[in-house]
């Protein structure tokens, strides 16, 4: 299949677009680089010996994006584009609604205009807020703690309400918990332009010493050491997950699913500085802080339903994500 990919030289995107290539797919790749690296490219093509097709520009840029749809017969879409940071969505609500939800809707309309009816959005475990009970199943009450999460559940929304119009769509919502690690050739992973918002990344240029110390933010929550619990999955095995749900709407038709891709175990902040520096033999430094607005304490999936629908299981424990980060931060 032809498939484009919004965001697709960023973090996840990037890790994506390789096993689509793995594969056999030909991928069509659209980023405005805001959060990203052209040179990125350039390692995609050393880890799979094919250099896809890149357009640089932002997608809210609708005649661009409709010329580029004109240009190539595209399959299906995967939607990765956007702004990520709960916390500065705290501080740049406006512009997290305006570059999220906007944009969406303009992709959105486009895809209907060529009739491209087949895609799976990158949506977040932050659309279940802050959830009263734990691990978390698909059928959670909706709700959200700050402006980033609320963006994702729109555009949920969104996307439940084309469906709701027209049957003939194939929609994957896909519920990311939280993607640390890197690909094992150490050429793709996480390495953010400015200061990391993402935890692992962090605590990477700590250990390498291109920070002092990693500041944890809350460490009286109801945990058991006091900071907060999250779900960390390897960043290749949610991009398998991506393929998972292109290969189930082939035998499936057309059709809305949602589910979260997780590993349904739960790791605090310490826990992952902890096996940081196993992993990395280095010392992490850190200081706590209050809390910031926004957060939760704990936040894990249950899996069971990505297992059943997509065949999902995650491949990688923290100790290999944690030691794939290092490598990754070394051959910067």
């Amino acid at each position: 299949m032809n498939i484009l990919i919004t965001g697709g030289t960023g973090y996840i995107g990037s890790h994506t677009v390789v096993e689509l290539i793995k594969v056999g797919h030909n991928v069509i790749i659209v980023d405005n680089l805001c959060n990203s690296d052209i040179k990125v490219l350039d390692k995609i093509e050393i880890i799979t010996n094919i250099r896809p097709i890149f357009y640089s520009f932002d997608i809210k840029y609708s005649t661009l994006l409709d010329d580029l749809f004109t240009k190539h017969k595209i399959d299906a879409v995967i939607h990765f584009a956007a702004l990520k940071s709960v916390g500065e969505s705290v501080t740049m609500p406006l512009e997290y609604y305006e570059n999220n939800i906007s944009g969406s809707i303009i992709l959105f309309e486009i895809m209907k205009k060529h009739n491209v009816k087949k895609i799976v959005f990158s949506s977040s475990a932050t659309v279940y807020g802050d959830p009263a009970t734990i691990p978390i199943t698909e059928d959670f009450p909706l709700q959200t703690t700050n402006p980033y999460g609320f963006s994702k559940l729109v555009i949920e929304q969104l996307l439940r309400d084309i469906y709701n119009s027209d049957k003939s769509w194939s929609i994957a919502l896909l519920r990311y918990f939280n993607p640390v690690g890197a690909h094992q050739s150490c050429l793709i992973g996480e390495n953010p332009n400015g200061i990391p918002n993402n935890l692992m990344p962090y605590i990477a240029q700590v250990a390498s010493g291109k920070r002092d110390f990693l500041t944890v933010f809350g460490s009286d929550y109801n945990t058991h050491d006091g900071t907060g619990v999250r779900d960390y999955i390897h960043v290749v095995d949610l991009a398998i997950g991506h393929i998972q749900a292109l290969k189930y709407f082939e035998t499936h038709g057309c059709e809305l699913i949602t589910v979260n891709l997780g590993t349904g175990v739960g790791y605090s902040v310490l826990d992952v500085v902890n096996a940081y520096q196993k992993a990395s033999g280095q010392t992490i430094n850190y200081r706590l802080a209050p809390r910031r607005h926004g957060d939760i304490a704990i936040c894990y999936a249950n899996p069971t339903l990505a297992n059943k629908l997509l065949g999902f299981k995650t491949q990688f424990g923290i100790e290999q994500m944690c030691l794939d980060s290092w490598n990754f931060q070394k051959n910067l």
